[in-house]
């Protein structure tokens, strides 16, 4: 027999529902967050598909709309949100946009391809291009599920003076690049996943998420297949890996294919591989939190230890497309633009 026990706080922050019953772990107890703000309902209803919600030390607010090609800054003062870079192939401007991700002086960057070349543009505060390069190789047809990009670069770590992104065809799961294109280096091996005969399908299940430590060290979690994370020290030596597990995902890695169609890289067809993780990120004191397909987000200190299961209600619960920490409590989340206190 279960009872459910709501407990508010007293300035509306959140509502914590704790599981309780016997037999029932810690961990699976659930804490749902109210947003506690965010942008205005007139501003968030204007975007057509944020993935990126991040605001800078001065208090601006930067929006990366993928579906409109588009960059908007919203500023703290006015609240009103500026196109800052818009769409098109030429340099200073952004097409087929997949990535997007901001430093904390308020510099960004955005992954595009225009003429199917792979393209890193950084950009000031103010949408002004500072630079940019062009990666190696043409890229193939983009594939795409549930608005998450599957091949080509889908997700990107900007540090600030590192660009951190997954590109498995070049063998390893992290490559850095400094800001003026060049390799630094790749590390990270790739998993086993029984696929090795299927290059392509091989490599899509190794797509992921590369995230930068706040003390050093680097995180890359698995965004297909069965669902995990590794976690690696600042040499790029690999510390632990851990599975990520619990009943919120028990639907989706039950019904992961082990058996793919037949094909030859003649056909030129590419397998569509489901993805298992949203997104993920890193809070400031080093804890990783990870957004399901699902709508819950798990919470897992430095060792790698599950602590926490969260959902996240904004006008309704939401399965988070993006996740960014402005401070320690302060967690921005996408669609929505909602921002929660998380403790």
């Amino acid at each position: 027999m279960r009872e459910f026990h709501m407990r508010h706080f007293m300035n509306g922050a959140a509502v914590v529902v704790l599981l309780q019953s016997i037999g029932v772990p810690a961990q699976h107890r659930v804490d749902v967050l109210l947003a506690r703000g965010g942008l205005p309902a007139y501003v968030a209803a204007s975007f057509a598909e944020p993935i990126g919600f991040q605001r800078s030390r001065n208090g601006d607010s930067y929006v990366f709309d993928r579906r409109d090609h588009v960059v908007y800054r919203i500023d703290a003062q006015t609240r009103q949100a500026q196109k800052i870079v818009q769409i098109g192939q030429e340099e200073g401007r952004i097409i087929r946009p997949g990535a997007f991700d901001m430093a904390p002086d308020g510099t960004f960057v955005v992954a595009d391809a225009p003429n199917n070349r792979e393209r890193i543009q950084i950009f000031s505060p103010t949408g002004m291009r500072l630079g940019g390069f062009l990666l190696p190789g043409q890229t193939t047809a983009r594939v795409m599920v549930d608005g998450l990009v599957l091949n080509g670069v889908g997700s990107l770590q900007y540090t600030g003076r590192l660009i951190l992104i997954n590109q498995p065809e070049r063998g390893a799961l992290i490559t850095e690049y400094g800001l003026s294109g060049a390799g630094i280096r790749s590390f990270g091996t790739l998993r086993a996943t029984g696929q090795e005969a299927d290059p392509e399908l091989h490599l899509m299940l190794n797509t992921g998420l590369p995230l930068a430590h706040p003390k050093g060290g680097f995180y890359f979690v698995f965004q297909t297949g069965r669902p995990m994370f590794r976690k690696y020290n600042a040499r790029g030596d690999l510390l632990f890996e851990r599975h990520v597990e619990g009943p919120e995902l028990d639907p989706i890695v039950t019904t992961l294919p082990d058996i793919w169609p037949e094909r030859s890289r003649a056909d030129g067809v590419l397998p569509v591989v489901p993805p298992t993780i949203r997104t993920a990120t890193v809070d400031p004191d080093g804890d990783l939190w990870i957004g399901l397909t699902t709508p819950f987000v798990y919470h897992y200190d430095e060792s790698g230890d599950k602590i926490r299961t969260v959902q996240l209600k904004g006008a309704s619960v939401l399965t988070a497309s993006s996740l960014f920490f402005e401070s320690r409590q302060r967690l921005l989340v996408t669609p929505g633009c909602y921002e929660f206190d998380v403790r």
